[in-house]
C-alpha cells in the first residue's frame, strides 16, 4: 500500500500529541505536516512545546525539527498532505469555519473537535457502530462546493465509555438510560501534575458535557434521510446524564442503568457483548482492538488504572452488570478517553475511510 501523508492542525495540545505519538510507527501514514496556531509557526515544533511535552514517549528528534506552519494558511498546508487530523482549540465557529475551509481546498479533515458535530450532512463515527453513515459525505461534498475534501467527525470521548456497550442491545428496545460519567482530568487536556486543585477532588460539572451525552448517541443512533442528504437522529431512548471530572489521569467511567421494553437475561446480554464483531475488527484495521468490548466478573472491575489500555487504549471494558431496582439493569463501563474517546477514536475512522477508498491520495 502506498502511504498517505498526513497533517495535524493543532498539533502542540494533549490530543495533538497524542495523535503523534500514535502516529510514529503507523503502517499506514506518515506525519508530513504539523500546524498550530501563529504563536507557534515558524519555530520548530520541539521549541513550540517545549515546557509542555505531556506524553509519557519522549519526542523523537525529526519530528522535533519539523517546522510548525501556520493552521489558518489552509492552502500551504494542503498541498503538502493527503488528508489532515484537526484538534484546534478555537471557538465553535472558528473550528468550524477552519474544517470547512480544508475541505473547501479538496482535502479530508478528520476532526476531534464538536463544531461540526450535529451538522446533519457530518457524519459523526464511532467506527464499529454506524459506519454507513459515511455516505452522507457526498452530499456534504454538495454542499461544499468539492469532489475530494469532507469533515467527518468523533463523537464526545465521555459517549464512547456507554454507547458501545449500550449498542449490541438495542433490539431489546432500550426505552431509558441514566449514565453517571466519572471524567479523567486528561479530558480537560490537562494532568493532575498541572491542576493541584483536582488532588482528592470531585468536580460535578463539565461544561456542556451533559448534553453532549443526551444529544450526541442519538445521532450515533439514527439513520440516513430517503435522498441521503442528511443524517436523522434517532427519537430515543430518553437519556440522562450527569457528568463529574475525578482525580483520575487516563479513563473516563460511567455507571450505567438501562430500562427496556422487554428486559432480556443477564447470560443473553452477556452473549450479547460477546458476540458483537463489526466492521473495522473484519477489515483487520491495525487500531481496531479484538475484541472491541471486554467482560470483567470482577467485582472490583473496570479500574481505570488495570483497565483503561486494554486493547492498546481502544476497547470498551464493562463489568458489574446486575439487576436495578428502578430500571431493568445496571452496569459499570470504561473506555480510555486521548485514545478511543479522542486521538485513537481518529486513527481508527481515518483507517476505516482509507480502507473504503473515501479518502484517496492526493496524487
Amino acid at each position: 500500500m502506498k502511504r498517505f501523508q498526513i497533517g495535524i492542525i493543532g498539533a502542540t495540545g494533549m490530543v495533538g500529541q497524542r495523535l503523534i505519538t500514535l502516529l510514529l510507527d503507523h503502517p499506514w501514514f506518515d506525519i508530513a505536516v504539523l500546524a498550530a496556531s501563529s504563536a507557534s509557526a515558524g519555530q520548530t515544533y520541539a521549541q513550540a512545546v517545549q515546557g509542555r511535552w505531556m506524553m509519557d514517549r519522549p519526542l523523537p528528534r525529526d519530528l522535533g525539527a519539523i517546522t510548525v506552519l501556520d493552521a489558518a494558511d489552509v492552502k500551504a498546508v494542503a498541498g503538502e498532505v493527503d488528508f489532515i487530523f484537526c484538534a484546534v482549540s478555537l471557538s465553535r465557529e472558528d473550528t468550524r469555519a477552519l474544517e470547512e475551509a480544508y475541505a473547501g481546498q479538496g482535502l479530508p479533515v478528520v476532526s476531534n473537535n464538536a463544531a461540526c458535530r450535529l451538522l446533519p450532512d457530518v457524519p459523526m463515527i464511532i467506527p464499529e457502530i454506524n459506519a454507513d453513515h459515511l455516505a452522507v459525505i457526498k452530499a456534504q461534498q454538495r454542499r461544499l462546493g468539492t469532489s475530494r475534501g469532507f469533515i467527518v467527525v468523533k463523537p464526545n470521548c465521555s459517549i464512547q465509555s456507554f454507547v458501545p456497550a449500550l449498542h449490541p442491545l438495542m433490539d431489546f428496545g432500550i426505552q431509558a438510560v441514566s449514565a453517571c460519567t466519572y471524567q479523567a482530568v486528561s479530558g480537560a487536556g490537562r494532568s493532575l501534575t498541572v491542576w493541584p486543585e483536582m488532588a482528592g477532588n470531585i468536580i460535578p460539572f463539565i461544561a456542556g458535557e451533559e448534553e453532549k451525552s443526551e444529544t450526541e448517541p442519538l445521532k450515533i443512533w439514527g439513520k440516513l434521510s430517503p435522498d441521503g442528504s442528511a443524517i436523522l437522529s434517532s427519537q430515543g431512548p430518553r437519556i440522562s446524564a450527569q457528568c463529574l471530572r475525578v482525580a483520575v489521569e487516563d479513563g473516563h467511567t460511567a455507571a450505567v442503568s438501562v430500562k427496556f421494553d422487554k428486559s432480556p437475561g443477564r447470560e443473553e446480554i452477556l452473549a450479547r457483548w460477546a458476540g458483537f464483531t463489526t466492521l473495522p475488527q473484519a477489515l483487520g484495521l491495525p487500531f481496531a482492538p479484538d475484541p472491541f468490548l471486554i467482560y470483567r466478573e470482577e467485582d472490583d472491575r473496570p479500574q481505570p488504572r488495570l483497565d483503561a489500555l486494554a486493547g492498546k487504549g481502544m476497547a470498551v471494558t464493562i463489568g458489574r452488570l446486575r439487576p436495578d431496582p428502578i430500571m431493568d439493569w445496571r452496569f459499570v463501563c470504561l473506555s480510555h478517553n486521548t485514545l478511543r474517546g479522542a486521538a485513537g477514536g481518529s486513527v481508527l475512522t481515518a483507517e476505516l475511510l482509507c480502507a473504503q477508498g473515501i479518502i484517496t491520495h492526493r496524487n
